[in-house]
């Protein structure tokens, strides 16, 4: 079980068609390279394909907050974090950031997935097994400081 760092994903590279208009990568992309550091993170959670296709369940997004601190470009290689900020029996919450191989922030993103039952679609919660392994997880990582974003709000804030 993973020990008291984030997860740190296998290190991708940007693509090509991820480039928008403005020469940087599209923000759509960021989305892309968070969910394919949480595939990982899933995996090792035991919340991966295999677990979809024999169990029918597999886990939905719920919400999603991205914070874009630095542009990306075409061969930049990035690696995602994952860090399991909470959980109960049919949520977890997550901390991911992505940062670029010489080690800047990328970009961060918070989100709340859900664990679905796929004969529904209906929300459930998770087996006895999968919630060990998200407790260890969760305790590995609550020696992590929580990170500064996590659980920010948008607003325009006005001077009186």
């Amino acid at each position: 079980m993973p020990t008291a760092s984030p997860l740190m994903s296998r290190m991708m590279a940007i693509e090509n068609d991820w480039i928008d208009y403005n020469g940087h990568l599209n923000m759509a992309y960021y989305n892309v390279l968070f969910d394919r550091g949480s595939d990982q993170a899933f995996e090792v959670l035991g919340l991966g394909p295999a677990y979809a296709k024999e169990r029918r369940h597999t886990i939905y997004t719920a919400e999603i907050h991205v914070c874009y601190v630095r542009e990306l470009h075409l061969g930049d290689r990035v690696r995602v974090t994952f860090q399991l900020l909470d959980h109960d029996d049919k949520r977890l919450r997550a901390w991911q950031e992505v940062r670029h191989l010489d080690g800047w922030l990328a970009a961060t993103s918070e989100s709340l997935s859900l664990h679905v039952d796929m004969g529904g679609p209906k929300v459930a919660s998770f087996p006895a097994d999968v919630m060990a392994r998200l407790a260890a997880m969760r305790d590995a990582h609550s020696s992590l400081p929580m990170p500064e974003r996590a659980g920010r709000s948008i607003a325009i804030r006005r001077k009186d």
